[in-house]
């Protein structure tokens, strides 16, 4: 590379000293010297010159090459990235098409499930209907029987004051110093069963009453039980409170005066 800035002297110092030719501006050369340090001077120039001229040669084949290459990348870039939205946007279909089936399934398996629990509900609350009418007439049944037995009981022991009483004014009315006194004693006597005969009625009638009350409070606890199941089950609780009613406070409040049957008024012993 020396060499090269060595002959560019060496001719800018022969043009320089060259001979004028006259009546011009131009100058006369030695043709061997010039000729010789162009020799030396294309000698010395480097090879990669030639080359990055050759490159300059081929720079629009190689620019046409590469924008045709990134024409043809582009291309297949862009066919890629359709057929993959395509096949995104199928699979998203299919997705979107199992999550509607399961959800679908789901919903029906629900509905199902809410069907038969309500079904279930249903067939709790018809057996707890007929089990209460069960009860209920059963208890009515002893009711009647009591109070008959209670007014059985009553008309029984009025006619037999009665009776004592017509026998005692009859005994009395055959002496007849005692004849008023028999006569207000029998009154009294009468007064008094028809007095008995009228509690007696009483205490069966509020006998009957408080059992037929007692009756009507477990009804109405059953009942409102059902109806807090059902509404439980209208809100997706899931929890049988009717059934846990009907195993314990129905049982205590249904059956709970069975072994107090004993309590029940009797007649009191008549005044006379």
């Amino acid at each position: 590379m020396y060499r090269v800035f060595e002959a560019l002297d060496e001719l800018m110092t022969i043009v320089e000293e060259a001979r004028s030719v006259p009546m011009s501006a131009n100058c006369v050369v030695p043709r061997e010297p010039v000729r010789e340090l162009l020799d030396d001077l294309r000698n010395a120039l480097p090879t990669e010159l030639d080359d990055a001229q050759d490159v300059l040669d081929e720079r629009d084949t190689l620019i046409g090459n590469a924008r045709q290459s990134s024409d043809s990348m582009l291309s297949g870039a862009e066919e890629e990235s359709g057929a993959m939205l395509a096949h995104a946007r199928a699979e998203a279909d299919r997705l979107l098409a199992d999550a509607k089936a399961r959800a679908d399934r789901m919903v029906d398996e629900a509905t199902a499930h809410a069907q038969s629990i309500t079904d279930a509900a249903d067939d709790e609350a018809q057996r707890l209907q007929h089990s209460a009418q069960r009860e209920f007439d059963a208890l009515t049944g002893r009711a009647h029987a009591e109070a008959s037995r209670v007014v059985e009981s009553g008309n029984a022991s009025y006619e037999k004051s009665v009776a004592d009483g017509i026998a005692e004014q009859q005994r009395l009315v055959s002496e007849t110093e005692v004849v008023a006194a028999a006569k207000s004693e029998a009154e009294r006597i009468v007064d008094a069963a028809y007095a008995e005969s009228d509690r007696l009625r009483g205490e069966c009638d509020v006998y009957v009453d408080e059992k037929l009350a007692a009756f009507e409070d477990v009804l109405t606890g059953t009942l409102r039980s059902v109806n807090r199941g059902r509404q439980q089950l209208r809100t997706g609780a899931g929890m049988h409170d009717y059934v846990e009613y009907g195993n314990q406070d129905y049982d205590s409040a249904a059956y709970g005066n069975a072994a107090g049957d004993g309590d029940r008024p009797s007649a009191a012993p008549m005044a006379g």
